[in-house]
């Protein structure tokens, strides 16, 4: 992802998260980071973007994985896997040795793709996404990265 994907990444976004959607601003922010502490790519079909993933890491140190998002009519085709296991495989690349991410208490099938690639709930953050106090899920996977370390953007 490149400042120049922000603009399309936004109507996703809102669509998605709608009650706590993030800016153009925060997007922004997050890209500054690239590449020192972040990742962040899209996925696309042709010049639309479907799905967006992004990541804090440091070289032997914690990730977390920030966002994933894919459209919803394009939901369940395999995009989220490929963005999860492309943010993986960067935080096994830069040396962590586990990889976090705080999912929503309501949502079953993101529960559900990260458990198939190995998450694991450490702990609840109760009344965290707002407004709704809907609880946050803290999950973990140990290693970092997926098992085979191959490129996955292939």
């Amino acid at each position: 992802m490149r400042w120049w994907d922000v603009d399309a990444v936004l109507p996703l976004e809102q669509e998605l998260f709608p009650d706590d959607a993030w800016s153009a601003e925060t997007f922004w922010s997050e890209l500054a980071g690239v590449p020192e502490t972040r990742f962040y790519l899209v996925a696309a079909d042709g010049d639309a973007v479907v799905g967006y993933a992004g990541l804090v890491a440091t070289a032997g140190g914690q990730a977390d994985i920030q966002t994933v998002g894919v459209a919803p009519g394009r939901q369940r085709q395999g995009i989220g896997d490929l963005l999860l296991r492309a943010l993986m495989a960067e935080a096994l690349r830069r040396g962590c040795t586990e990889t976090l991410l705080e999912v929503r208490a309501d949502n079953d099938a993101a529960q559900r793709l990260y458990a198939r690639h190995g998450f694991e709930r450490i702990a609840v953050r109760r009344g965290y996404y707002q407004p709704g106090r809907v609880d946050a899920l803290v999950l973990r996977r140990r290693p970092a990265g997926p098992a085979e370390p191959a490129d996955v953007l292939r």
